[in-house]
């Protein structure tokens, strides 16, 4: 199992924002925080020059484990030209840097800033089909245009989210073109339960995202519907220990199946401090060499 850590550890959302820090600082401290890993973040956060991109990581003692796209496929067929140019984009960056592997977010169902509500929480039979075949079709595409693999990413306020959904997702869609990123903090937020998933679905994982959840923050949280964005922002994605799930059974459910996992640190925490990631990324750090990892 390989350990890394993200920009969004680091309250990185967007390519670029003046509350986020500054590219550079979030490579300094990642790796002061000893961590090997990175993932790219949001396209455009980074340098996206390949050769900048390379000294930039390489002399700091890091590499890529993935890039990060977003995707609307349940729309169907006419956002396809849109969704490959913009996966293109960040796929050939991802493979010139070595990484093999593209995490897939399904759109937001409201925005993550604003928690304006963009369109129905819950799909149609025929959007369904859209989601699952366009998946499909990028798994492929992907990995006989760049050689990558992607791995899908169940998200908080997106169609992809709840058991039920991640679970119907993943049995409507071919295992030799779609693997799953579980990320451990958005599943037990919208009420998941990670160990009973990688025992159920493992030979479907290709990816860990790291995180916890406050259990009384997400209690209210769910309470009063409030949006995944201000959620974040009242401290429900927290460092761990101090949350749920317990990282040590799903490392230990992860590591039984005896496969090469990458296990990325992912604490949301869009807007934060800029003195506040890294202090927490070395205990993070601490705590997972405590679990084994």
């Amino acid at each position: 199992m390989r350990i890394g850590s993200a920009p969004d550890s680091w309250g990185v959302w967007f390519p670029d924002d003046p509350q986020q820090v500054p590219w550079q600082r979030f490579l300094d401290e990642v790796a002061h925080a000893g961590y090997e890993w990175i993932e790219l973040g949001p396209y455009g956060y980074l340098p996206t020059d390949p050769a900048r991109l390379h000294d930039e990581v390489g002399r700091r003692g890091l590499k890529v484990s993935a890039g990060t796209v977003f995707t609307s496929l349940h729309r169907g067929p006419a956002v396809w030209d849109a969704t490959w140019e913009h996966v293109s984009q960040v796929a050939e960056l991802t493979r010139a840097t070595g990484a093999r592997h593209l995490v897939v977010i399904p759109s937001f169902w409201r925005d993550d800033k604003t928690a304006e509500i963009i369109e129905p929480a819950e799909l149609t039979a025929e959007q369904w089909s859209h989601l699952t075949t366009g998946m499909e079709r990028l798994g492929r595409e992907v990995r006989d245009h760049y050689g990558l693999e992607i791995v899908v990413h169940p998200h908080a306020d997106t169609h992809i989210d709840t058991e039920p959904n991640v679970e119907r997702f993943l049995d409507g869609t071919d295992p030799d073109l779609v693997s799953l990123c579980l990320d451990t903090g958005h599943y037990a937020y919208c009420g998941g339960d990670s160990v009973r998933l990688i025992r159920t679905y493992g030979e479907r994982l290709g990816y860990l995202h790291l995180k916890q959840v406050d259990p009384d923050i997400l209690a209210d949280v769910v309470k009063n519907g409030v949006p995944f964005g201000p959620a974040v922002a009242r401290g429900v994605m927290c460092e761990p220990p101090g949350g749920v799930p317990a990282l040590e059974p799903v490392l230990a459910e992860a590591q039984k199946l005896g496969v090469d996992l990458f296990a990325i640190v992912e604490q949301d925490m869009y807007p934060c401090p800029p003195d506040q990631p890294l202090p927490i990324a070395v205990r993070t750090r601490r705590f997972l060499r405590s679990c084994g990892a």
